[in-house]
């Protein structure tokens, strides 16, 4: 697709390029409204626009494609239900959008025989006009959603909905084969036969998929509330500290463990405590067993969960290649910085500053050095005494794109250090398990060199001096011009102090 055209019609159903200038960052109240088999779904997207932030978020479960495989129509007590929340979608969009909503429709509105007029009620009911599209258009905007949080990912995207599942490939970032299939939990429950039945019938969907998709042994991405809600078991069942969905990470034993541990519990009571909604829990059994079959048949070497989907797969559809390309998390903190920060392009010249200490680390370590400077800053509004908790809180559980979660944690742990000398007593310990004990150093380092850094403040750019540190001498050096020798004052130098002792070095200052 040219991100360049002036034709609206070369967007097809997405309406107008929202970033017109490739060199666009921001993202302003863009709507989109999902129809899909099982729920009906709108997102509002604000911020960076390489890594969106969820300014409105609602979502209703429908239940459209209920009995479809036997009526062929949509279920009437969902197609009002969804009418009513699209009616209501288009109210708040007069209100927090600055454009009008793009709305999309998946399996169940596609394969309904009223799903024509269901659409034509829509528009004339409410002004929405929706969209379908077919499986495979499906398969590839959930991949380009996933693509939206891992730049130059590869693997295999499996997205479920209530009446279909779609699975695309993807290798270095750019979308290959597609399939659908009608392997949704919806359909799921109408198969004859009772479990067996339905192990034979996924058993046969899934040869067919595989010989249209062939080995497919890297990673495998699952998109979709009912991978969700199994992954939301999954970290019951394993007392995970992080309840963040995005980016977790599963085996092949932990799904066949969680199978089980499903198995053996109240369906009820295991809801409530995870938060997964009744409608939900009932697709859940059919959807594992999908789940194992999937992962018996393509044998992927890992899982990961990815909250990004359709709706950010319709945001990365008009991205220019130069907008795809930038770091979704570096993007977004750089907006949190022009955004939040006392002294907005201060974390560039921090990096500097800072990065002398981690010169042999990786470009990933480096990253998260680039990441934590850039929100070195952002939580200057709090109380002095739960900075550090803030900066946490921020770092381990908001929407940030492109960050495992050992990388949310040393990113919090290294926020905690710029506002806080220690780490214990934290409400956070039991998180410091995810990082092994040399990335706890480090992130530790890597706060106290903030948080010395920031007492010599002065503004972006200026000369704060050098950095230098040697392993072989075991020394720590700190050369500063002599017009900031009075920046030097008792503070800063116990903060120095401090970071020298975390690096178990002698310390060095000299003025020129």
């Amino acid at each position: 697709m040219n991100a360049t055209t002036d034709s609206l019609d070369d967007w097809g159903p997405f309406g107008r390029p929202l970033f017109n200038d490739p060199s666009s960052r921001k993202l302003k109240r863009v709507g989109v409204v999902d129809v899909g088999s099982n729920s009906v779904r709108l997102v509002v997207f604000d911020g960076a626009a390489r890594s969106p932030a969820y300014f409105y978020n609602e979502k209703i479960m429908c239940a459209l494609g209920a009995g479809l495989s036997e009526t062929g129509k949509l279920n009437p007590e969902g197609r009002a239900r969804a009418l009513s929340a699209i009616a209501r979608f288009q109210e708040l969009a007069k209100q927090i959008c600055n454009g009008p909503l793009t709305a999309v429709a998946t399996a169940a509105v596609r394969e309904a025989s009223d799903g024509p007029d269901f659409c034509a009620q829509v528009l004339k009911e409410t002004g929405l006009e929706i969209h379908v599209v077919d499986g495979k258009e499906e398969a590839r905007l959930s991949a380009q959603g996933v693509l939206l949080g891992w730049p130059g990912a590869y693997g295999l995207i499996c997205d479920i909905g209530g009446s279909s599942m779609e699975l695309a490939e993807i290798n270095d970032g750019e979308v290959g084969e597609r399939v659908s299939s009608k392997l949704g939990p919806l359909k799921l429950k109408d198969i004859d036969g009772g479990a067996a039945g339905r192990k034979a019938y996924i058993q046969k969907t899934l040869d067919k998929l595989y010989r249209k998709m062939g080995d497919q042994q890297n990673r495998l991405f699952l998109v979709g509330g009912s991978w969700r809600a199994i992954a939301r078991i999954d970290m019951e069942r394993r007392s995970y500290p992080l309840l963040v969905l995005h980016e977790y990470r599963m085996t092949a034993e932990d799904v066949a463990a969680t199978a089980a541990y499903i198995a053996e519990h109240d369906p009820e009571e295991l809801r409530l405590r995870c938060g997964v909604s009744a409608q939900r829990m009932g697709l859940v059994p059919y959807a594992i067993e999908v789940l194992q079959g999937l992962l018996e048949r393509f044998d992927p070497y890992d899982i990961a969960i990815s909250s990004y989907g359709i709706r950010e797969g319709m945001l990365y559809e008009q991205m220019p290649p130069e907008l795809r390309r930038r770091d979704p998390l570096i993007e977004a903190c750089r907006h949190a910085e022009s955004k939040d920060a006392r002294l907005p392009g201060f974390g560039r010249t921090l990096y500097d500053f800072v990065k002398p200490l981690f010169k042999g680390d990786n470009k990933d370590r480096r990253r998260l050095v680039k990441a934590a400077c850039l929100l070195h800053d952002v939580s200057w509004r709090a109380h002095p005494d739960y900075r550090a908790e803030t900066c946490f809180d921020n770092a381990t559980r908001a929407n940030l794109g492109g960050l495992k979660h050992s990388e949310r944690v040393f990113l919090g742990l290294a926020l905690l250090h710029r506002y806080r000398n220690k780490r214990e007593d934290t409400r956070f310990s039991d998180l410091f398990d995810l990082l092994n004990s040399d990335d706890i150093r480090q992130a530790e380092i890597l706060g106290k060199a903030m948080r010395f850094g920031a007492m010599l403040w002065m503004q972006a750019g200026a000369d704060l001096g050098h950095l230098q540190y040697s392993e072989d001498t075991n020394e720590l050096s700190l050369k500063m011009p002599d017009s900031t020798r009075a920046l030097y004052g008792e503070v800063a130098e116990a903060r120095l102090q401090s970071l020298a002792s975390a690096l178990n070095a002698d310390l060095n200052v000299s003025f020129a």
